[in-house]
């Protein structure tokens, strides 16, 4: 069979061809290599400049390949942390037309490192602490998105630095399955999977003195565990909370952020006694929030300001008489947008004096008065209101700032 080459792009065969396909994965001579830190694997993997690009080569079964590559696919249209697959090589020989097995070729992460180089100077717990937690995150996020990893573990894994924090990427997922939902069953077997790689892993690193002392390689086991459960609960569980306690809306939106997670949008639905709202968030990727309110309303916003107001307005959404999801006779929601827009943002942001704005731009101040809001509420235990918010904010912020009022701005 002649060489074969599968790709996701078009521009990748041409680079790919430079490649010694005819020479087994671990014989390829230095001048094509590029030298990387490699995690451990059941498989030959070597990095290798590809054109401009330096990717990842594994030498595996070709059913394992076209599977592997199928999945990694599917988790990258469905934004997942992954690596990105790239081409499936087949029709392999070498110089005496002996088969030599395909290979799976995936984009190398950049800034990403595999767990055992973290540990190469002792990690400190509080670091090992963080990795476990993006780590964490990731599980929970494929079994939102309906895949079971069947094979979590620091080795199938990829650390990269995000902020102050680490994200981490999955890196095998030969062993996983895409459905449309996970049983509990199949998520708790991916967490006892979890549990136990990880506390092997870490009894490895302590065995060659990599380890910190007071990390105990069976607790940190179970820190994974408690801390998968711990998102999975806030993530899914549905609550509901009086229409007059709404701030509560907003201390669970907050809490979900803290954990690391965005809301798309919330499942509200009012009870047929109108007393209280019932709320279910949805998990989505960083900028989601600006176009979503830029469809919406129009409103051109920074990510962090956009989510502050669209979480304000689908919580307004939910108390309009013909909020009805799914009802084609009910409002669509860029017909409600638009008037939040002009009953709620717009009045709501020209009640602040406008020598009073200084440079604050009209979401900034939006977002600024619902912050407001928020802490009134918590003292009052008890929504406030805009109005009372706004009023409040004039009198005990902007007018009690020390630099007096700002210099007035352009007209709109």
């Amino acid at each position: 069979m002649d060489l074969q080459i599968t790709a996701t792009s078009p521009d990748h065969p041409a680079t790919l061809l430079d490649l010694p396909w005819n020479v087994p994965l671990e014989e390829w001579p230095e001048e094509h290599l590029v030298s990387l830190p490699r995690g451990i694997s059941r498989h030959v993997v070597r990095f290798a400049l590809a054109g401009d690009e330096v990717v990842a080569v594994k030498e595996v079964g070709e059913w394992a390949a076209v599977r592997e590559y199928g999945l990694l696919r599917d988790l990258d249209r469905m934004g997942i942390p992954a690596v990105d697959a790239l081409a499936v090589v087949t029709g392999r020989t070498d110089d005496r037309g002996e088969p030599l097995e395909p290979v799976l070729i995936t984009r190398h992460l950049g800034g990403s490192q595999p767990y055992r180089s973290m540990f190469e100077t002792t990690m400190r717990p509080g670091t090992v602490n963080r990795l476990l937690d993006a780590l964490a995150v990731l599980l929970v996020r494929l079994h939102l998105a309906g895949f079971a990893w069947g094979d979590c573990s620091l080795s199938n894994t990829l650390f990269r630095r995000d902020a102050g924090a680490y994200a981490a990427y999955l890196v095998d997922a030969e062993t996983g399955q895409i459905q449309p939902a996970l049983s509990r069953g199949q998520r708790e077997y991916d967490i006892e999977v979890a549990r136990v790689n990880i506390a092997g892993e870490l009894m490895d690193l302590e065995a060659g003195g990599s380890l910190h002392p007071s990390v105990d390689p069976v607790t940190f086991g179970q820190a994974i565990a408690d801390r998968y459960e711990e998102l999975w609960h806030e993530l899914t569980r549905e609550s509901v909370y009086p229409v007059a306690k709404r701030h509560y809306i907003d201390r669970r939106i907050r809490r979900l952020n803290d954990l690391g997670f965005d809301v798309a949008e919330m499942q509200i639905q009012k009870s047929p006694d109108g007393d209280d709202v019932t709320f279910l968030p949805k998990v989505v990727d960083a900028g989601h929030h600006q176009r979503q309110l830029l469809r919406l309303t129009g409103l051109d916003a920074e990510e962090n300001q956009a989510r502050s107001l669209l979480n304000d307005l689908e919580t307004w959404m939910a108390s309009q008489e013909d909020y009805a999801p799914g009802d084609p006779l009910g409002a669509r929601p860029e017909v409600l947008a638009h008037r939040w827009v002009r009953d709620i943002f717009r009045p709501t942001v020209r009640a602040v004096p406008r020598e009073l704005r200084g440079s604050l731009d009209t979401a900034q101040i939006y977002h600024e008065l619902l912050e407001h809001r928020w802490l009134m509420s918590e003292r009052a235990q008890g929504d406030v209101g805009l109005d009372a918010a706004v009023e409040d904010y004039i009198h005990n912020v902007l007018l009690a700032s020390p630099q007096g009022p700002a210099v007035p701005l352009p007209p709109d």
